[in-house]
């Protein structure tokens, strides 16, 4: 795309919103800006789109959510007319312009005669998940960017089972999104007119209400949470829409010691308390560690704004609170479900993604578990419990990635933190009964299966030079024979492209049996591994490294070993 033509016709363009002409005026000196607004279109992928808000065909603003909307619509009106009454249910959270993207999407399916449900006020994304099924709906949207800065917002789809678009219903979809030529002329409904024919419909209690009573069947062991009025809960929203389910749930549960951080209890599109909204980063839970100090707190708790992913701090022996990693939770809450639910089926199933620690399958293993691997993204998670709820092969009990998310009840298809915080509390009372923390229990857990530990580093390169230098590593990676990292030798190189596993000392090749895509594992020895990725969703390429040993100290001296040594070849390349 040249993007100077691009700019000229949006520049050009007589009845652009009058907030983007003013905002691409005030950088129309500033060729780099304008280059990065206008080089591409925003790029519809497999989970749909999220970008910097703004004006230019690369940027999220009203006409390129419109685009996207436009190509949902046609994917409909492509599966048949009886889609159209079905209807598309629309969420939104407390980013800027979120709601207003929810009423232009509402506003392009109703001119094609497609219903929309669109809530009221914000509402979580698992939420959505759970409304689309709930309401036996065509698919569903989420306008959100997750956990990304506030600069940003994103167009989230889901499909008719509540799941995010598998790759074979993403690519159609996708290709009807690319195929809107002019973003600029789509035609839209009046918002009024829909309102008024019903094809805009408000929800709201129809569908919390259905969802709490749903919320209830997470809850192990209700006798449990009824009784454990001595736990102290501190929990905060990070801004975003989880306050309402969140806090109703666990007194649904019993559990009415709640304390909620109010300063980060109020949906802020600037998320003006925290560096950044994500309880992946442990800044992020500054108020809620303060809180828990002064009220004697035995488990914080922290959502995203969309309520997609949780994180949870507790305290150590010294009062100090510790915030667990993702698989470290996962295998907490895999643990407890398998060692306390008194109904697991003999062909039970544990999903989990190829970056997500081995601890949990080596847990599953121990209570005679299948456990399966799949790609990054819980859209694959979601289409795996779908496959064998039709097939029957196997009953899903727990699904995580090690990117916060985690689902264990089947009746949202995506990761669900507003579960995940009732049974993380649950986790925390189980455990006070026994005289323990929840890091006591990890550290039981270590000392049964081995210490497993695990790391995350990311490379934000923003902009068409940042995609580039993505590129780059990944070829260098990708072509370049390596025969130790550190001081451990690779045993195999997984190529997600091509779906094939080549096994370093054999020099054989086998099938993965995934779909593709551009990631990159080396298998190293002793259990150790590292995986490449380039972010799905944002401008980063994401290094994933695990490791397992028989003692803490080693383990850290492997994965500072491994870690040092993917560092040193980057640094031959950018």
């Amino acid at each position: 795309m040249e993007w100077q033509k691009e700019y000229e016709r949006w520049n050009g363009f007589p009845e652009l919103d009058a907030s983007l002409k003013e905002e691409l005026r005030s950088i129309t000196d500033k060729e780099q800006s304008l280059e990065d607004a206008f080089y591409k279109n925003l790029e519809f992928g497999t989970g749909g789109m999220r970008g910097k808000l703004g004006p230019g065909t690369n940027r999220m603003n009203i006409y390129t959510v419109r685009r996207a909307a436009e190509g949902m619509a046609r994917y409909i009106e492509e599966k048949g007319q009886e889609w159209k009454p079905k209807g598309v249910v629309l969420a939104y959270d407390s980013r800027y312009m979120s709601k207003e993207f929810a009423v232009e999407t509402a506003r392009v399916l109703g001119r094609h005669g497609i219903q929309a449900y669109v809530f009221t006020s914000l509402r979580p994304t698992p939420e959505l998940s759970f409304a689309v099924r709930y309401l036996n709906a065509a698919g569903g949207v989420v306008i959100t960017a997750s956990h990304n800065p506030p600069e940003y917002n994103g167009f989230k789809v889901y499909n008719e089972d509540g799941g995010q678009l598998p790759p074979e219903q993403a690519k159609v979809m996708i290709d009807y999104v690319n195929q809107v030529d002019n973003e600029l002329a789509i035609e839209v409904a009046e918002q009024g007119e829909l309102e008024y024919s019903g094809l805009l419909k408000w929800i709201d209690k129809e569908v919390d209400l259905p969802y709490m009573e749903a919320l209830k069947s997470v809850n192990v062991n209700p006798e449990l949470t009824k009784n454990a009025s001595d736990l102290n809960i501190v929990f905060t929203p990070l801004h975003g829409t989880a306050r309402t389910l969140v806090e109703n749930g666990l007194k649904q549960m019993g559990l009415s010691h709640v304390h909620i951080v109010e300063e980060q209890a109020v949906p802020d599109p600037e998320f003006s308390t925290v560096e950044s909204p994500n309880p992946e980063e442990h800044q992020a839970f500054a108020m809620a560690i303060e809180q828990g100090k002064l009220i004697g707190g035995d488990i914080l708790i922290g959502t995203d704004p969309d309520a997609d992913r949780l994180g949870i701090a507790v305290p150590d022996e010294n009062g100090e609170f510790q915030v667990l990693t993702g698989n470290q939770t996962g295998a907490l809450m895999l643990d407890y479900l398998l060692s306390e639910r008194n109904d697991i089926p003999e062909n039970a199933l544990l999903i989990k993604t190829i970056v997500t620690s081995e601890f949990g399958r080596v847990i599953a293993d121990s209570y005679n578990v299948a456990s399966l691997d799949t790609l990054t993204g819980f859209k694959f998670i979601g289409e795996k419990i779908k496959e064998y709820e039709e097939s029957g092969e196997y009953s899903f009990v727990f699904g995580y990635e090690e990117s916060y998310g985690y689902l264990i009840k089947d009746f949202a298809r995506d990761k669900d933190a507003v579960q995940a915080a009732m049974l993380s509390a649950e986790m925390a009372a189980y455990w006070k009964t026994k005289g323990m923390t929840l890091l006591d229990a990890l550290d039981e857990l270590y000392q049964r299966h081995g210490y497993f530990l695990e790391d995350l580093q990311s490379l934000k390169m923003e902009g068409k030079s940042g995609a580039e230098k993505i590129e780059g590593i990944m070829d260098h990676f990708r072509h370049t024979e390596f025969t130790k990292v550190g001081e451990l030798s690779v045993i195999a190189v997984e190529d997600y492209t091509t779906a094939a596993r080549h096994m370093i000392e054999s020099d054989t090749t086998e099938t993965i049996d995934l779909p593709k895509a551009n990631v990159l594992k080396f298998i190293l020895e002793d259990n150790c591994w590292f995986c490449l990725r380039p972010s799905g969703t944002e401008p980063k390429i994401k290094f994933y490294y695990g490791v397992k040993s028989s003692t803490r100290e080693d383990s850290e001296h492997r994965l500072t070993a491994i870690k040092q040594a993917v560092n040193d070849m980057l640094n031959t390349i950018v």
